[in-house]
């Protein structure tokens, strides 16, 4: 294969769909441009060389051609190849440049050249999942380095208190008088008068911001965004949600005077340098011939800069608040945060028991489908936590407190379960109160009841008492299977040792990875049958504890530093997925019946 890395930043199409924005030894950053809105993706160097002998080969096939050509050939099977179509673009890029390729380093975005965040999927994006997913906690992890404003809409949000008002204000003035009136140092003695100023909110702090710092990045975080009337909310900033390939608004606005006289103090004199600002008013040249950029620092116009982005929360429990209308929907990429296991081994205690939290998840959840034909209301990873001093489990007092008391409340419409009839006579109404003893603490017999009912006698356990997958008492039974396996020159192995075998050569073959490179390929999730769900075959030593412990073997260390161990719970119920991972590989594993 040839032609890795023949591709130089700003090369595009001529229909600017696609461009590289950035590239390391391994892999292009791509711009990607799809229904009037663009994504950022990383295609790997050697998947791309693979697509670039393809169309070689065939140069009339298409994108599906291609991906079905390659698909069980060739290390295409370990990337993901849903970017087939931006794959053929760029290996005719490579192969027809006269007519599939231009270069133009001035229109790469500068949050893709010089950005200190992690690649995002779009500059204006909704984050939206149950309550407790981690939705924040996500955006958080990218903000670390980051200038960021953050709010939070309510149903009493208005355009005042999202963009900013005139308030009254104490200042400080020199005292008024006919004659001197001075301190002890001679100063003139100082008064406070109330003054009316403009004082600027989220947006605009978040707009001074981004113009400011230019190209910087500045984020402006609005948490539960459905839980405000974001028409009434955004006013005539409504319009600046629409934006260009470039990052800018399509359509810049007059500010009103209040906010022009603000702005013209923050930005006068202070704006991009000279480069950017040709580059700039170039992009509005047709409507603005005398250049944008002056009446932005003047205040007159406003315009979202490609620097500024916009991230939102939604909680979908709280969809019915105020919903969002569907010209408003179409200006933002959504993305969905499904509820998955964090692998905190969180456990919930009560008395001297205890219940795996994800367990308890997974099977109220269920409940919750089906009782209320919704999955609106369904419980996070994240719902509840353990308190600072519990750190690994949930008390009786906050599972009652915060979890239950959602159900009871939000989700079953005062009890309207069987699950909350947690008293020993079959006459009585469920209550609320049942779950409290007298003095208010925490009755365990109705949390255990209510737990049991909930995830089955069989997942409750004594506090400490080491869990043990069912698969072990399995294999005690008469249903044991002898079968022994040649792999890589090595005869009559266990399935234990054939898995790790099959995981320890790809590791090998591929020393130089980062963990993040390796867990990609290994990261077989939900699809590989055990007891516990993984994050993949391969998982950071820092994740495996409590019960986890005995499926996974000695530790080792990756390119870049990272602990992880070796999935070894390799059984009969789930060894021909990893002997079919071996047979992509190309290698050979034989059977060896006793």
């Amino acid at each position: 294969m040839q032609n890795y890395d023949i591709l130089r930043i700003g090369d595009q199409t001529p229909d600017g769909k696609v461009q590289i924005v950035d590239k390391d030894r391994l892999c292009y950053v791509v711009r990607q441009v799809s229904k009037e809105s663009y994504g950022i993706r990383t295609i790997s160097k050697k998947l791309l060389a693979e697509y670039i002998d393809y169309f070689r080969q065939h140069p009339t096939a298409s994108s599906d051609d291609a991906r079905r050509a390659l698909s069980g050939h060739t290390d295409v099977d370990r990337f993901e190849y849903g970017y087939t179509a931006t794959l053929m673009k760029m290996a005719k890029m490579v192969l027809e440049p006269s007519a599939n390729l231009i270069h133009d380093t001035t229109s790469v975005l500068p949050f893709a050249q010089r950005s200190t965040l992690p690649l995002i999927d779009s500059l204006q994006q909704i984050t939206y999942g149950a309550p407790g997913t981690g939705k924040s906690h996500g955006i958080n992890t990218l903000l670390k380095t980051t200038n960021h404003v953050r709010t939070t809409f309510h149903p009493d949000s208005d355009y005042a208190s999202f963009v900013g008002a005139y308030k009254p204000t104490m200042v400080k003035q020199e005292k008024r008088s006919s004659y001197d009136v001075l301190d002890n140092d001679n100063k003139h003695e100082e008064e406070e008068i109330i003054a009316y100023k403009f004082v600027p909110q989220a947006f605009i702090k978040s707009y001074v911001s981004a113009w400011r710092n230019y190209p910087k990045e500045t984020v402006l975080v609005i948490e539960e965004i459905n839980r405000g009337n974001c028409a009434q909310i955004f006013g005539d900033l409504f319009q600046l949600l629409d934006r260009k390939d470039n990052g800018f608004s399509c359509y810049p606005i007059d500010a009103d005077a209040d906010i022009e006289q603000y702005l013209c103090g923050e930005l006068k004199g202070i704006l991009p340098n000279e480069g950017d600002v040709s580059e700039i008013n170039n992009l509005f040249s047709k409507n603005y011939p005398d250049g944008i950029v002056e009446q932005i620092k003047n205040g007159k116009k406003l315009l979202l800069p490609n620097n500024l982005y916009i991230w939102a929360t939604m909680n979908t429990s709280d969809q019915s608040l105020f919903p969002i209308d569907s010209a408003f929907k179409r200006r933002w990429d959504w993305k969905f945060v499904k509820i998955s296991d964090a692998h905190k081994n969180w456990t919930i205690h009560f008395g001297d028991e205890a219940c795996d939290w994800w367990e308890f998840i997974k099977q109220m959840n269920k409940i919750i489908a089906k009782e209320t034909s919704s999955d609106d209301k369904k419980l996070g990873y994240f719902f509840c936590k353990p308190s600072n001093e519990d750190k690994d489990f949930i008390s009786e007092e906050r599972f009652v407190g915060k979890v239950l008391f959602y159900l009871w409340n939000d989700v079953f419409k005062d009890g309207e379960t069987k699950y909350f009839k947690v008293t020993d006579n079959p006459d009585d109404e469920p209550t609320f109160e049942a779950f409290y003893n007298d003095d208010c603490t925490p009755c365990v017999a109705a949390v255990r009841k209510f737990i049991v009912g909930i995830v089955g006698e069989e997942n409750v356990h004594k506090i400490g008492e080491q869990i043990i997958p069912q698969q072990v008492f399995d294999d005690f039974e008469n249903k044991i299977d002898y079968t022994k396996y040649s792999f890589d020159g090595k005869d009559r192995l266990s399935k234990k040792v054939l898995g790790e075998s099959i995981v320890l050569k790809y590791i090998n073959e591929h020393i130089n990875d980062t963990f993040h490179a390796l867990q990609k390929v290994l990261s077989f999730g939900d699809k590989v049958p055990t007891k516990y769900q993984y994050k993949g075959i391969i998982v950071q030593s820092e994740y495996i504890t409590g019960s986890y412990v005995p499926c996974f073997g000695e530790e080792h260390t990756s390119s870049d530093g990272v602990k992880y161990k070796i999935l070894t719970w390799w059984n009969k119920y789930n060894v021909d997925f990893i002997i079919n991972f071996a047979k992509q590989q190309g290698w050979t594993v034989t059977e060896v019946n006793d």
